[in-house]
């Protein structure tokens, strides 16, 4: 069975949500989870909702036939991480002069399965 969760427009670039996924692609379940809930990262916090998004996805969901069972034989199959929107903003800088400052954004995708 395959459990599927989306975090779209979280406030951290993808450079840095993508250093942490890397991490975690191919791992068990109860593994991943400990990764997230001891690293001090940004993006981690986030991370660990989706992961836990998509356990239940996969266990509770409408198409499982686990009945509620445990999450010790999921594993972590797919992390991606794409680019959200940029919010877009100007700061002044000396001599009149302006510079751009692009705040990033992320699309998170997990995919758990057996």
């Amino acid at each position: 069975m395959e459990g599927k969760a989306k975090a779209k427009y979280v406030s951290v670039s993808p450079r840095k949500v993508r250093q942490v996924a890397q991490l975690l692609k191919g791992k068990g379940v109860e593994e991943a989870l400990n990764v997230l809930h001891f690293s001090i990262k940004a993006p981690c916090h986030v991370l660990e909702k989706t992961l836990r998004s998509a356990v239940a996805n996969a266990m509770y969901g409408e198409e499982s036939d686990r009945g509620g069972r445990g999450a010790e034989a999921l594993a972590v199959k797919e992390i991606r991480v794409d680019e959200g929107p940029m919010r877009k903003g100007i700061r002044p800088r000396a001599m009149g002069r302006a510079t751009r400052i692009r705040r990033r954004s992320s699309h998170i995708s997990v995919v758990v399965a057996d």
